[in-house]
């Protein structure tokens, strides 16, 4: 980290905890009592109670359709509008922003939580991706009827195709991106106040979402590494001065987005060892917060469990492509517990991983604009442009598993030798050696992957923490064995293992909390 971050003024510092406790707590009280299934007054309604605050009214906006579009099915119209609005609120947030000749005492009116700067995104995302769904939905609907002469689509449906045909440039995926990448490069000015530091670290989670939905996985790692960036510089939250990295982990829901989006990207990266130790991480937390209710305190757990058992899924995948153990003994047990059905279908060769995949991956969409009069002719294609972008991306996990079938076969013989000829362990996998030899080599190409791992740092460095390593990627293998193959025959070795002793005392430091809290609530009466 570099540099020492300017702290709040004082009336950041006096209104962070008032804003905190009025977001996560007022808010959402006042909501529940009197506007539970209907919408708050209209923007124009409260003007005049804020002076006809411009900034004040689109944030107010956004947080009421917010709510709105929780608590019923939103029309086209209801999205059209809910674009603009965040339009409008963008356009607010980035004329806030000092310019690169300004200093933050020029421009400093705006502040707002952390919680709160993600949720804006993270409903931003939302609304996008449901517009993406609900734009592919109508097409098909149309398209259904195209070929009968004696049917047409019904009504609701002709005023979708008319609302979306003179809206083409809702939720374009160019302005989503472009709005995403302004707000971290604004964010991450020398000159950028707190409230934008945020917005930046958070839409850099929330473009890593996007390029996950887009099917973009490079990039969606790529957008990550303002976060991990070794030389950022630290956030001022409060009273505490945090790294980006922490800022995001300090909003759980943030954090989770992150993770799962990630682990999703690198499993079909084929980055089988970084996507277990991320989705284990997360995991092995949740897990421990939910035996808390720790988690249940924090404002929409009831969607936790579901990414919780999504992950857990993706998990059974990765293990049972990469056989190193990389997971904490009660997840790997927990991904026993719920996939075994699935994992003793794959071994008995029949199809497993499709199941596991569609539960738990993202649903991806595709955002071009359909072709509406297209829908409306005889033969239009089912789908825009030919293709469900939701399928495809199931299609491809698909082939690439398809290969791992033969792989998981051949590898179970080679973990019973340390040498044995080409011939026989091709006749063991039922092929010719000619077809047989090109898969020795691809189970090391497909095993062969990106890490994360630790570097040196550079002694050039202008790091301040001290830090003796930075985060890097590097080559590696996720093989548990190694071979070779020589004069037709295939030597074999078990790869190095490190053995560990720190589970094996955290578990038992563990256990024995648990019995001196079990002992402390024994009632001993003495007579």
């Amino acid at each position: 980290m570099t540099g020492n971050p300017s702290q709040e003024d004082d009336y950041t510092t006096t209104v962070r905890p008032e804003q905190h406790a009025l977001y996560t707590g007022s808010f959402r009280d006042l909501t529940a009592k009197y506007f539970p299934t209907s919408a708050w007054p209209a923007p124009e309604a409260v003007a005049s109670e804020c002076s006809n605050d411009e900034l004040f009214l689109a944030l107010y906006n956004e947080l009421t359709l917010r709510h709105l579009q929780s608590v019923k099915r939103p029309s086209v119209r209801d999205r059209i509008d809910g674009w603009h609005a965040y339009r409008r609120l963008f356009d607010f947030i980035l004329s806030e922003a000092p310019s690169e000749d300004e200093t933050k005492s020029d421009k400093d009116r705006l502040y707002l939580i952390p919680e709160w700067c993600f949720d804006i995104l993270h409903e931003f995302l939302y609304q996008f991706q449901g517009f993406c769904q609900f734009r592919t939905t109508t097409y098909c609907a149309a398209a259904k009827t195209a070929d009968d002469p004696d049917k047409s689509p019904p009504s609701h449906v002709m005023d979708a195709i008319h609302a979306l045909s003179e809206n083409r440039d809702a939720w374009a995926v160019e302005t989503v991106l472009f709005y995403l990448h302004r707000l971290v490069r604004v964010g991450l000015q020398k000159n950028a106040n707190a409230t934008h530091r945020y917005l930046a670290y958070f839409s850099s989670v929330t473009l890593s979402r996007l390029e996950c939905l887009l099917g973009d996985y490079r990039a969606s790692i790529a957008a990550l590494d303002v976060i991990y960036d070794s030389d950022a510089e630290a956030v001022a939250v409060g009273e505490d001065v945090k790294s980006p990295e922490e800022l995001v982990n300090g909003v759980f829901p943030a954090r989770l987005s992150l993770t799962y989006h990630a682990g999703v990207s690198f499993l079909m990266l084929r980055r089988y060892k970084d996507a277990a130790r991320m989705l284990g991480g997360i995991c092995l937390f949740m897990q421990r917060g939910f035996k808390t209710g720790q988690l249940r305190k924090i404002p929409g757990s009831d969607q936790f469990n579901k990414l919780f058992d999504r992950m857990i899924a993706l998990l059974a995948i990765v293990t049972h492509i990469c056989p190193t153990p990389l997971l904490d003994d009660s997840i790997a047990s927990v991904v026993r517990e719920k996939h075994a059905n699935n994992l003793s279908k794959i071994e008995s060769g029949e199809e497993g991983y499709e199941e596991l995949f569609v539960f738990a991956c993202p649903k991806f969409v595709n955002p071009a604009v359909p072709d509406y009069d297209e829908a409306l002719k005889p033969e239009a294609p089912a789908m825009p442009y030919g293709q469900d972008a939701y399928k495809l991306q199931v299609h491809h996990f698909m082939n690439e598993m398809a290969a791992h079938q033969t792989l998981r076969k051949m590898r179970s013989y080679m973990c019973l030798y340390t040498s044995i000829g080409v011939e026989k362990l091709a006749t063991f996998n039922d092929m010719k050696v000619d077809d047989f030899e090109p898969w020795l080599t691809c189970f090391k190409h497909k095993m062969y992957q990106l890490e994360r791992g630790l570097a040196p740092v550079d002694p050039t460095s202008k790091s301040t923490k001290g830090e003796q390593q930075v985060k890097q990627d590097k080559m590696g293998t996720a093989m548990d064995i190694h071979y070779f193959v020589a004069a037709n025959v295939a030597h074999v070795d078990e790869a190095e293992k490190t053995r560990r002793f720190e589970n094996f005392f955290m578990k038992q430091i563990a256990n024995n909390d648990d019995i001196l809290r079990q002992v402390e609530r024994l009632r001993v009466d003495i007579v």
